[in-house]
């Protein structure tokens, strides 16, 4: 029968080596609980003695994420003490405002730039994409992937319609678009001979 493993110290780095070493060479490591940063500190180690690619996650909720699980990760890296650094990089990000509710709806009181850019990667995700900002002169255009434009029709205080009116302010054509709003007065008909694929901004209408 299995049965936890309990240490009176931080997990032994040999002994998450161990583990990890039995991975393919590509494998991206996943550390909920990162703490002091011995999973990043044991793939760091792997991957200077087998020259492989693994990468490594770490999520830590706790204040010390910079303070220590990073700092460690960064004298791994560099090297500390008598100990040669490992070589190797890597990223720190904070959680911002939750942009999405339990229901999947817009936070309201997120920010309008926060929304665009998890528009933007929710629409490319995996995709060949050539973004260039402010390729289009229009206030709610998103981005250009190949072929396509994209427009995300969004205002905080009031509902927006993709309609006539909206289209006519788009004066530059492109082969296709995708456009984000609240409703659309368009048949499917309509949409498909426009080439236009319509999405509905995720928000509760009884917030408005």
């Amino acid at each position: 029968m299995w049965a936890p493993m309990w240490f009176d110290t931080v997990k032994p780095v040999k002994l998450i080596e161990g583990l990890i070493s039995h991975f393919s060479k590509n494998a991206i490591i996943l550390d909920s609980f990162a703490w002091s940063g011995t999973t990043a500190h044991a793939v760091l180690n792997l991957n200077k003695r087998d020259g492989w690619n693994r990468k490594f996650i770490l999520v830590e909720m706790e204040d010390y994420a910079e303070t220590i699980t990073a700092e460690r990760v960064r004298r791994v890296i560099g090297g500390y003490g008598d100990t040669e650094g490992t070589g190797g990089g890597f990223s720190l990000y904070s959680l911002g405002d939750e942009l999405l509710d339990r229901d999947g709806n817009l936070n309201g009181e997120a920010s309008i730039e926060d929304i665009r850019q998890y528009i933007i990667i929710s629409e490319t995700r995996g995709a060949e994409m050539s973004y260039e900002s402010g390729t289009v002169d229009h206030p709610y255009f998103l981005m250009r992937t190949v072929g396509r434009d994209h427009y995300f029709y969004y205002e905080r205080e009031q509902l927006t319609i993709l309609d006539r009116d909206f289209l006519d302010t788009i004066v530059i054509p492109q082969d296709s678009y995708t456009i984000w709003a609240d409703k659309c007065s368009f048949s499917r008909a309509e949409l498909d001979r426009l080439n236009i694929a319509f999405k509905k901004i995720p928000r509760d209408i009884r917030k408005i």
